[in-house]
């Protein structure tokens, strides 16, 4: 047995148990965000005389809030610390969820009203004010939601850099990552019973309360890699080859853990890069994640609380889950075959993942082609999202992986912070676009390629999360084609 193998074989893995704590933060995160949306077309809907418009307005907004909160976020836990930090955003964003509930009872009190029976069965006017007052609670409840939501990326990726090599970065946030697969996976399994068992506000409560179970975990588990009681010197040094390499070829190691200053990072193409890539790609997920629900509802009126709506969902999510993993293997693979650069082998299975989206143009086609099978017709959109969306994390999580290959650690949470804004934007305006379409396809009956109305809006918008990819790819590759990390004087 070589003496390599025998410090291997001591080595502490605390490294995986981080790992599996920003996985769950990022599962709850998810969950607390699928409660409007599993919710809404069934239960909120009625109650408040909403229409896709309503839901776009707050899809929307939820999507700015939490872009601008992103550009602070970043700056937050770079200041605060990645402990300290992601405490305040889970337990910011826990609180928020919460809050959900009491938009009921607010427009209740409003309108002068004493049930949600006497809600629903309001007409005229006080209809009009009902949707307007209830819309406007949710939106301040979706805002502290966005605003503790916003940290957790910017946290996660920090963490994550902290306690791994370069190498192993990608494999590390595809793991955690895949968290908002798995919260959108058992949120149909969980939000809709919960919701038809005990009321919609219940279920925003008992989701919203896991976030402080995890609160409690993480200061007990969280501590840097050298002031850390569960990791030893071995694993240290495995988290720092890095800066062993940088000692060797330089004499500036230190340069790795200084900051940069907020403004400067706008001056570097390394950042606009990242950014163009989230502003082209997270509304696609965004859309995927808020509008499917109501996608089948509409078009093959599935509700989320049957059985089928439920199973179509997990499914959905299930295959995600499943095959994004992997995507944060791939450039390992290439690395270790090839020698590329980390840079250079994400861009490369970063581009195979920007073709799997273009399926997502099917889905519309073929399901309105096998009408004849009933609800069962939507398997086939959905199974055909759902490599898009798998597709998406994959690229997600090499993208976000990209930081820590060109900034050092100090500027790593700044600039997804910035890149967070940058998707939200991206996410607002693909949101309150859709709303409005939905809204102007089913009252004109619009028609494109052949579909007329509302389902004339879905592949409009389908289309666009189709190609948005390669869009995308292009511009990354046009402003940084080569690996080029950013050196501080």
């Amino acid at each position: 047995m070589s003496k390599s193998q025998s410090v291997a074989e001591k080595m502490s893995n605390h490294r995986w148990t981080i790992v599996l704590m920003l996985f769950v933060a990022t599962t709850i995160n998810y969950l607390d965000r699928q409660v409007l949306s599993l919710t809404w077309d069934e239960f909120i809907k009625p109650e408040f005389h909403w229409d896709e418009s309503h839901y776009g307005t707050i899809t929307s907004f939820f999507s700015i809030f939490y872009a601008i909160s992103m550009l602070f976020a970043g700056r937050f836990v770079e200041w605060m610390g990645t402990k300290k930090g992601f405490l305040w955003a889970i337990g910011v964003w826990s609180l928020g969820a919460c809050l959900h509930a009491v938009c009921g009872i607010i427009t209740e009190a409003y309108v002068g009203l004493g049930s949600a029976a006497e809600l629903a069965a309001a007409t005229g006017d006080v209809a009009i004010v009902i949707a307007t007052v209830s819309m406007w609670s949710f939106l301040v409840a979706r805002a502290i939601l966005a605003l503790g939501e916003a940290g957790n990326f910017p946290a996660a990726i920090k963490a994550t850099a902290e306690y791994f090599p370069k190498k192993d970065r990608a494999y590390a946030t595809s793991i955690f990552n895949a968290g908002a697969s798995i919260g959108a996976l058992f949120a149909p399994l969980s939000i809709p019973p919960l919701a038809k068992a005990f009321g919609w506000e219940m279920a925003f409560i008992i989701i919203g309360a896991f976030g402080f179970i995890w609160m409690a975990f993480w200061v007990f588990v969280y501590d840097k890699p050298r002031e850390s009681k569960f990791v030893n010197a071995a694993e240290i040094a495995y988290i720092e080859q890095d800066k062993q390499e940088q000692v060797e070829q330089t004499s500036k190691p230190k340069k790795e853990v200084e900051k940069i200053p907020f403004f400067k990072t706008f001056t570097f193409k390394q950042t606009w890069a990242f950014a163009v890539g989230k502003f082209m790609t997270d509304g696609v997920w965004w859309f995927f994640l808020f509008w499917t629900p109501s996608y089948l509802h509409t078009q093959f009126d599935i509700k989320m609380s049957d059985g089928l709506g439920m199973a179509l969902i997990f499914t959905l999510y299930a295959i995600v889950t499943v095959l994004s993993i992997f995507g944060g293997k791939l450039p390992t693979i290439f690395i270790n075959r090839t020698g590329q650069d980390p840079y250079a082998a994400r861009m490369k299975a970063m581009l195979i993942f920007a073709f799997f989206p273009l399926l997502v143009l099917l889905a519309q086609p073929l399901g309105m082609q096998f009408v004849d099978l009933g609800k069962n017709a939507a398997w086939i959109p959905v199974l055909l999202i759902s490599i898009g969306c798998a597709a998406h994390q994959a690229w997600s999580a090499n993208l976000f992986s990209t930081i820590g290959d060109m900034f050092p650690q100090g500027a790593i949470a700044t600039v997804t912070g910035i890149g967070g804004m940058a998707g939200g934007i991206g996410s607002m305006i693909l949101q309150k676009g859709a709303g409005n379409l939905f809204v102007y396809a089913g009252e004109t009956n619009m028609s494109f390629f052949g579909f007329e109305g509302k389902p004339a809006g879905y592949f409009v918008i389908f289309c666009i999360c189709a190609v948005a990819y390669l869009i995308g790819w292009t511009i990354m590759k046009t402003l940084v084609p080569k690996y080029k990390p950013i050196v501080l004087d």
